[in-house]
């Protein structure tokens, strides 16, 4: 009988399974090597699928977020010169009754949390290794600290310490872009309430700007390139996008000037290879420890939350540890993967865009060609509707 479940990682899946788990009556515990909650992320988007996982995991969490967040309207394309390409209404509440929902990386996160009571996350707790035999997994931390378990999920992230321990498939994949992005308090005529922009040059240059709820803004900043070095600063960082953005219309320059430099995130975009098995023994990952995509569609929190909540029904009514971990894998492996895939798609097709010198007129030609296949993978991935064991 499954008693004691250890979750390493306390970010958005981690707090999302753990929930899951303990209204299953399963004492799940979260070890996270930070010493407190960070607000790192900046802010990110939510799917009908991620908001229908999330309600089933913790019904009434949804109108608190709605309420915290922007809930998007119109999505608005311009050329880097300001000139509007596309206008698109976002139309998801009548297609699946849910929106697309913006905010912030750190409101959700506290949000999570606070359906967890305090003793349930252990911080500066970070894993160096772990044993497993029949009877239990042996979890040891860099305090010298070591908990036993009857199960270890790895919810790590992108940089999954158990993933390298348990498959050693090394680093993650670089995808051949730099990212700065950061939420700050801002105003503009271009800015529409429960709307977003993004903004397109020819070199491979994107910049996006969200509404994300109570006055803040996000932006985000991405650009192809071959280096994949971090700045030595912060004020570096922002000199970079400063740079690598100059002469774009408003309010492109005007925002990242006004973004405190230690606001501004600076990441290299990856992912991680498609695996055919998640789990060992008593061993399993979860969301980006298992398999983090490129961000663009957005999926990976809303992944991470449908991995949860199935993850936790398997393991609260399959016979056995081993049986719920082949069910997991079962139902979960391929409709992420299909995610991936779709996800270095698009960013294959964005890519090929940005060296065509066109590519400004080219995004509106395609789009009306592109509708039917979008609409219908739009219909497959948002669709998903959390499901009680007995109708899975």
């Amino acid at each position: 009988m499954l008693k004691k479940v250890v979750i390493v990682g306390a970010g958005l899946g981690g707090l999302a399974v753990a929930i899951a788990l303990r209204r299953q009556g399963i004492d799940a515990q979260i070890y996270e090597k930070t010493r407190k909650i960070r607000h790192i992320g900046a802010a990110l988007s939510l799917f009908p699928n991620g908001l229908n996982a999330l309600e089933t995991i913790a019904p009434g969490l949804v109108v608190s977020l709605k309420a915290l967040g922007s809930q998007i309207h119109d999505i608005n394309v311009r050329k880097s010169s300001g000139e509007l390409i596309v206008h698109n209404r976002v139309n998801l509440i009548e297609r699946y009754n849910q929106p697309m929902l913006n905010i912030r990386w750190s409101c959700l996160r506290e949000t999570l949390a606070s359906a967890l009571t305090p003793d349930v996350i252990h911080f500066n707790y970070e894993l160096v290794n772990f044993q497993q035999n029949d009877n239990g997994v042996k979890i040891y931390f860099d305090n010298g600290e070591a908990v036993k378990a009857d199960l270890l999920i790895g919810a790590d992230g992108i940089n999954s310490t158990i993933r390298q321990i348990l498959i050693g498939d090394g680093s993650p994949r670089y995808c051949g872009s730099m990212s700065w992005r950061a939420v700050i308090k801002y105003q503009h005529c271009l800015l529409r309430p429960n709307g977003i922009t993004i903004m397109t040059g020819t070199d491979g240059k994107v910049f996006t700007l969200w509404d994300v709820g109570s006055g803040y803004i996000f932006w985000g900043a991405g650009a192809l390139s071959a280096d994949v070095s971090l700045s030595d600063s912060a004020s570096i960082a922002k000199y970079r996008v400063l740079e690598k953005f100059a002469g774009w219309a408003n309010p492109v320059e005007d925002i990242v000037k006004a973004t405190a430099s230690k606001e501004i995130i600076e990441r290299p975009i990856c992912d991680r290879h498609q695996l055919t098995s998640w789990s060992n023994g008593r061993v399993t990952l979860l969301g980006d420890a298992a398999h983090a995509m490129m961000p663009t569609l957005g999926q990976g929190a809303n992944m991470a939350f449908e991995d949860a909540w199935e993850l936790s029904q398997f393991l609260a009514h399959e016979p056995t540890i081993k049986a719920a971990l082949a069910s997991y894998e079962n139902k979960r492996i391929y409709r992420t993967q299909v995610a991936q895939a779709r996800c270095a798609l698009q960013a294959w097709i964005q890519r090929t865009r940005s060296y065509d010198p066109n590519s400004e007129i080219f995004l509106p030609g395609v789009i009306e060609q592109a509708q039917v296949s979008h609409s219908e993978f739009e219909d497959w991935i948002y669709n998903y509707t959390p499901l009680e064991i007995s109708q899975i």
